[in-house]
């Protein structure tokens, strides 16, 4: 039988509300500080929500020339920098590299909102014959990869996935399982999401999915508090490089983790709702574990899921006492979307190389906001306010998004 080959992370790129370079996000984490603030880019007077994770700062133009970032939706421009970022760490040089042997895995939950949005305003007001020639190339969800496999020139496995907020899992778990079958050396992977715009804000509300703390923005997101109302809407893209360990020993690169294990299913159950007594993230789980080849006892931190949602954050813990047993006690876990919102499809990635740099540093971010312990997910520590400095050998990353979909990513020290 062949050995499966080694996959590992050795570049990282981020766009969020906390940041848009590694060491700005990874201090602001540390420090346990929110990225959360009132809504800019457009009024919020009509809508029930004020705030959200919005990257405020972001300009293209430090990335793109003028022209290519006109021509590309908000969620595209994310991907692409995020993958220039995640390429310049990585400090790759693509001259003399077989680019056959290199691809791009982007998703989006969402894709380009904003241009057709936009298009959409001027088709009532102005008619069919003024909307954009680039509304289609713009707002299609593999618009990311494309994009980034062109500004590469990366001709190997190239595609987009749509898994709401479990996309950048499931993006880097299959980019990885790409290079372990031997359809690629070297993987962009990720995912990318701006979605705080009228009409997701909008829709979030009328689902009543949203916190309304609008009085104190920042305290907000407070996952696994018995006084969480909802998450709170952000957007951003995490993107990883990832190399065959051979390959990427002897080009002499930088490894922040190995990725151990990757676990996806299927609640079955509801299209908006987790299954309530978290049988499938528990499935999950033990399918990382399985394929990491992990005992729980040998999992040193745990980035949950955790949303701050009254439901999904008690079922995310049952299946986590279910998994681990009398360990899950012991494991620090911790959300930080208590301090980045709730990126939807970013999420996994960005909580990925999270996990890559708590390995990386040997820190774990603290869930902040955790005041007053929700009895349905007491006996387990959740790193509460302030981040712990202690060596993560293995670390676990949880995804769970709507229509049930599930993902999870385990990686550990080299």
């Amino acid at each position: 039988m062949r050995k499966r080959r080694r996959v590992v992370i050795t570049g990282v790129g981020a766009i969020t509300s906390l940041g848009q370079e590694k060491k700005e996000l990874w201090s602001a984490l540390c420090e346990g500080k929110s990225g959360i603030k009132p809504i800019t880019s457009f009024d919020t007077t009509a809508f029930d929500v004020h705030f959200g994770g919005e990257v405020s700062d972001f300009e293209p133009t430090r990335w793109l020339d003028t022209k290519e970032a006109r021509r590309l939706d908000r969620f595209a421009q994310f991907a692409l920098i995020a993958s220039i970022l995640a390429v310049e760490d990585a400090e790759l040089r693509f001259e003399g590299f077989d680019k056959t042997r290199g691809g791009v895995i982007i998703g989006s939950g969402m894709g380009g909102l904003l241009e057709l949005e936009a298009q959409h305003e001027i088709l009532l007001k102005k008619g069919p014959s003024r909307i954009s020639p680039f509304l289609i190339p713009k707002l299609m969800v593999n618009a990311a990869p494309a994009q980034v496999a062109i500004r590469f020139g990366l001709k190997g496995p190239n595609y987009a996935l749509v898994t709401a907020c479990t996309t950048g899992g499931n993006a880097i778990g299959e980019a990885v399982r790409t290079i372990q079958r031997e359809d690629a050396d070297i993987m962009v992977a990720g995912s990318s999401e701006a979605v705080v715009t009228p009409l997701t804000l909008g829709g979030f509300s009328s689902m009543k999915a949203l916190s309304t703390r609008n009085d104190a923005p920042q305290k907000a997101s407070r996952p696994f508090d018995k006084d969480r109302d909802g998450f709170v809407l952000s957007e951003g893209a995490g993107v990883v490089v990832l190399e065959e360990f051979e390959f990427a020993r002897k080009r002499g690169a930088r490894i922040y983790a190995e990725v151990l294990g990757y676990g996806l299913n299927s609640d079955a159950y509801h299209i908006a709702a987790p299954e309530p007594h978290g049988e499938g993230a528990k499935r999950c789980m033990i399918s990382a574990l399985k394929d990491a080849q992990c005992n729980p006892e040998e999992v040193g931190y745990i980035n949950a899921h955790a949303t701050s949602t009254p439901i999904g954050d008690n079922i995310e813990m049952k299946a986590v006492k279910e998994v681990f047993g009398v360990h899950a006690p012991k494991i620090p876990i911790s959300s930080t979307k208590s301090m980045l919102g709730h990126q939807l499809g970013a999420s996994g990635s960005v909580e990925v190389i999270i996990c890559a740099l708590a390995i990386t540093e040997s820190v774990m971010p603290p869930t902040i906001n955790y005041e007053t312990p929700d009895p349905e997910c007491m006996g387990l520590d959740f790193i509460p306010l302030v981040a712990r400095e202690k060596k993560v050998k293995i670390a676990l990353s949880n995804s769970f998004g709507f229509g049930g979909h599930n993902a999870c990513i385990i990686l550990g020290q080299v």
